[in-house]
Order: structure tokens, then sequence, then C-alpha cells
């Protein structure tokens, strides 16, 4: 997770060394597709956790992106969603990878994009956490998470995108892997988290004409399209600029956490319904057609 919540264990594990060579198709689709196989170890709670409620958690993962919910339940009769098409070394070499005890749950999910696998048991690990009364609330848990990746690969597009944005700085010890490794490359930026919740995020800028060049060229703009979209920034940066960056806050978020309230929507001051409405000012509402006329906004009505 890139907000994790350190106040109770659970960890995430890679289990796809356990699985390389499985004939499940669930799992070796998985690893074929450039993904992972990972799981989290719900301690002691196999008698508190029904296969109904186990099954409900599987369609709440959904939501996440993954396509299912992979399972044991190590009770006194031990059930499994997937250990039937495994090899027996295979199942004791998921057990021990995640320190599987009598009395544990445990959940695996498989997907050829590691994004949606981090997503979707990181969400799982708050909601069991939550469920079971595992955060230690005793004190605030800070931390700062850094070394973002550079860049990610979009499927749709076909091509390695900023996951921050272009002009984020690289980290200067990976600049020779920019065009040829993009996504071995760092970021500096960062993120702090209080408590699972992120609570402000920022980043270095790029303060070089020549490197944000190779950075537009390592996402796929040819140097005319580069000049017509930020000729303006690349021009000025050639007059120099200074080492520069920054972050910005979630007053929200903070406040949230100092007064230890659940749902950040109770420190908005004016929050939105389920409609988006706001309720304070009645927006969304009509206007005159003169204000629509002066920023050129047409309305195309449904026939």
């Amino acid at each position: 997770s890139d907000k994790p919540d350190l106040r109770f264990g659970m960890e995430l594990h890679d289990v796809s060394g356990c699985v390389k060579n499985t004939g499940f198709k669930v799992f070796s689709g998985a690893l074929a597709g450039g993904g992972s196989v990972r799981g989290i170890n719900l301690k002691g709670k196999a008698k508190d956790l029904s296969r109904k409620e186990i099954d409900k958690l599987g369609d709440w993962v959904k939501s996440y992106g993954a396509k299912g919910l992979a399972w044991t339940r190590l009770a006194e009769k031990e059930t499994s969603s997937y250990e039937k098409f495994l090899t027996p070394e295979e199942v004791s070499a998921i057990r021990t990878a995640l320190h599987a005890e009598s009395g544990d749950v445990l959940f695996l999910v498989a997907s050829d994009d590691n994004s949606v696998v981090y997503a979707s048991l990181g969400a799982l690990r708050c909601e069991l956490a939550r469920r079971f009364d595992l955060i230690d609330k005793s004190k605030p848990c800070l931390l700062w998470v850094t070394d973002f990746p550079m860049f990610e690969y979009s499927k749709e597009e076909g091509r390695w995108m900023a996951m921050h944005h272009p002009f984020t700085m690289p980290n200067p010890e990976d600049l020779d892997r920019l065009e040829s490794d993009p996504g071995s490359v760092r970021s500096i930026a960062y993120d702090m988290v209080i408590n699972g919740y992120e609570a402000g995020g920022g980043s270095i800028r790029i303060h070089d004409t020549e490197l944000q060049e190779r950075m537009l060229e390592a996402l796929g703009f040819k140097p005319e399209e580069a000049e017509r979209r930020f000729g303006f920034l690349l021009n000025a940066l050639k007059y120099g600029a200074p080492p520069h960056g920054g972050m910005a806050w979630g007053l929200e978020r903070l406040v949230m956490v100092l007064l230890g309230i659940d749902d950040m929507r109770d420190t908005v001051a004016f929050p939105k319904v389920s409609s988006s409405a706001d309720l304070m000012s009645n927006a969304p509402d009509v206007v005159d057609q003169q204000q629509l006329d002066e920023l050129k906004i047409g309305i195309q009505t449904e026939k």
C-alpha cells in the first residue's frame, strides 16, 4: 500500500515463488501475465469467520479490481478454496510463507496487475483489522512513503505514463535507466501517512531543460509535440530555475485524525451528499443564459 497502517500486523507476503510451476490456472495465469500471487494471514480467527462471511469478503474485494479471493480456513476442520488444485509441496510452501498455524485464516489474491493485488489485499487487511479490533489506537502512527516509481505502464495506452506527473524529479541514481528501463526509475516524491491515511504529499520538481526533455521523450512525446504542448515550460527553464519542490497537506484528514473521527465528511465544512449536491449553497442549480454565454458554454438537452 502507498498509505500503510502500521498499527497492526497482517503484512502482505509474496507467495509467487511457491506456485511458480503450478498447474492451477488462476495462479499460473497471473504469473504469466507479469503479476503476482500474494497473501495475508488473519491470525487465530478461524472460529470467528464463517464461510458465508468469507464469501462476502470475496465479493467485496472485487470492487478493488480483484477477480476473487482465494482462502484457507484452518479451523478444527480445515477448508480451502484453492488447496485441492495444488500439490502438497505448494500447499506447504504457501502455509510456511504465511506463517500459518491452526486457527488462522489465509487470504490470497492473484492478478496479472500487481496494483490490483496491492489494493485488494491492502483494503482487506484494514477491513479485517477494524472488524476484529486489531488496531492499536493508543498512539498515532506517522511515516513517510518515499521512492515512488517514476513511471507506471498503461496497458490501455500501450506506453509508460508518469505515476505522479511528468514534471517530478527522477532519482539522480536512476537517470542512466530513464530511457532503457523506465520501470525501474524512482522519483523524488513523498507522502506523509498518519494512521493509514495520506495526510500530505508532494515532490521535487525538474528544474533542468535537458532533463525535462528526456522525461517527455521517455513518455512518448516527440520533440515537436513536446514543444507544442510544453514549450512555455521548456523555454522558461532555459533561463534558469533553482531546485524547488513542496507538498500539500490534507487539512480535513489531519483534523479527522486529531479528533479520532472515522469519516472525513465530518470534518469538511460543507460536505456533498450522495448525489454530489451541496445543501448549503443548493448547488448544482440553474444559471442564467447570460452566464453561459459569457463562458461560451452550450447546453444540449436530452431528446
